[in-house]
């Protein structure tokens, strides 16, 4: 049993060697996997299943083609792409997560999120977000033109790199009394995350916390097996480094 796990990919055209990392790394590590969960923010910006653009298009080729392999498909939300739903899971084979995924594994019992929730001590994101995932917020936006969508979500991305850029490190980065907290109410001894770009293996109360990093440079992704759980990255040129 080998299981995979990535997130922050933030795919977009302006990035295309990112993409091209991420469909090799489809191909081969990912299609020699039991399983493969994309833990959020696979890309920069979704703005509906119903989005033509070539890079929507390619990514979902691609995982369909991943998913006809026989490798299993996980998506779990990120703040980038909640917009994800049931066509683009019927698209590419994919199972859709809720935002706190428990499983019981040989490394222990683990739990996956995208990681925004545990970021509490940023109380003006936290306010944004339970405003964009209200469902009556949701099925409004979903409904809105195409271009709308589009211009909000440029919008959005233009806001959030201009609050980022004020905000101490610390406000960005997850609460260790959140961490603990949903770990001790999942009954888990290890959580796996992504979304703070700060990729690591922490030691808390509760057990371990390991973060995914965000793709750029290097690719990063767990690995998951009979023997543990390991964090692992390659170059995007694709040499493999522990």
């Amino acid at each position: 049993m080998t299981d995979l796990f990535i997130s922050d990919l933030h795919l977009s055209p302006e990035r295309p060697a990112i993409t091209r990392a991420f469909f090799a790394f489809l191909a081969t590590r990912a299609r020699n996997a039991d399983a493969l969960y994309i833990l959020g923010d696979l890309v920069e910006a979704w703005i509906g299943d119903d989005d033509p653009a070539p890079l929507s298009r390619e990514i979902t080729s691609h995982l369909r083609a991943l998913t006809a392999s026989g490798t299993r498909l996980y998506f779990l939300h990120g703040n980038r792409d909640f917009l994800i739903g049931k066509r683009f899971a019927k698209a590419t084979g994919a199972t859709l997560l809720g935002e706190y995924h428990p499983m019981s594994t040989p490394a222990g019992d683990l739990l996956i999120c995208h990681g925004d929730t545990l970021c509490t001590d940023d109380h003006d994101y936290q306010r944004f977000r339970r405003k964009v995932r209200n469902p009556i917020f949701l099925w409004f936006l979903s409904h809105l033109p195409l271009s709308k969508r589009q211009g909000i979500a440029r919008k959005w991305r233009e806001q959030s790199r201009a609050a980022n850029s004020n905000k101490a490190d610390n406000i960005m980065d997850v609460s260790d009394d959140t961490v603990n907290a949903v770990m001790k109410q999942f009954g888990v001894s290890l959580l796996v995350h992504g979304h703070t770009h700060r990729p690591a293996t922490h030691q808390v109360t509760m057990g371990t916390r390991m973060v995914l990093g965000d793709w750029d440079r290097q690719g990063w992704y767990a690995e998951l097996d009979s023997d543990g759980i390991r964090l692992k990255s390659f170059d995007i040129d694709g040499s493999e480094n522990q």
